[in-house]
């Protein structure tokens, strides 16, 4: 709908996904798992209202989809979200601060060591980012800056982080992210009412 999806979309074949966009609820439904884009939060939160999304997306994340969003997407997964002014998706036990760094000059980047993604740390964009200000009981830390400030998380099957990855060469996080919608299909085909689906799709 809004935002870099191309460049997920692009990430995501990089590393063997099957990745498509999403903009209709019969197109969510085909899906494995998400990736909701950094963007503009508000204009993100308007069209899923406007396109009739906010009920099927709630829906099928709680229902276990493998979901990521990437800065104003995590704005969007966020249960609180000061300063919003339409409802996020609510999914996700996080409080974040929306342009926690300031404005678009503000922009810089930093290399990250993140839970779960092997091999060094990796180059992160900032860009009007959001931060993670404070984490529920059940959200896992995977990445702070130097200060102490959360700029990745997961809660279950659910994934937020303030920077851009795919504005880097590196796609080793959306590896980790297939490797969990894979994994995440892997469980559903074990249930007797498992049905196959697609194996990754970006917003």
């Amino acid at each position: 709908m809004q935002g870099d999806f191309r460049e997920h979309i692009d990430c995501l074949r990089t590393v063997g996904a099957d990745a498509v966009e999403v903009r209709t609820e019969a197109e969510l439904d085909a899906v494995d798992g998400l990736i909701i884009p950094g963007g503009e939060s508000t204009t993100i939160a308007r069209l899923l209202i406007a396109f009739d999304l906010m009920e099927p997306l709630r829906r099928r994340i709680r229902a276990g989809m493998p979901t990521w969003g990437t800065c104003a997407g995590a704005i969007i997964l966020a249960r609180r979200v000061p300063g919003l002014d339409r409802p996020p998706l609510g999914v996700m036990d996080i409080t974040v601060d929306r342009n926690a760094f300031g404005r678009q000059v503000d922009s810089f980047e930093a290399d990250l060591d993140i839970e779960g993604v092997t091999g060094g740390p990796m180059r992160a964009v900032f860009i009007r980012a959001p931060v993670i200000r404070e984490a529920g009981a059940g959200v896992t830390v995977m990445a702070a800056l130097a200060d102490g400030r959360i700029v990745a998380c997961r809660e279950g099957n659910i994934w937020a982080t303030s920077f851009h990855p795919e504005l880097t060469d590196d796609a080793r996080l959306h590896g980790a992210f297939v490797a969990l919608v894979q994994a995440t299909l892997g469980e559903a085909v074990a249930a007797p009412s498992a049905r196959p689906r697609r194996s990754a799709a970006a917003r």
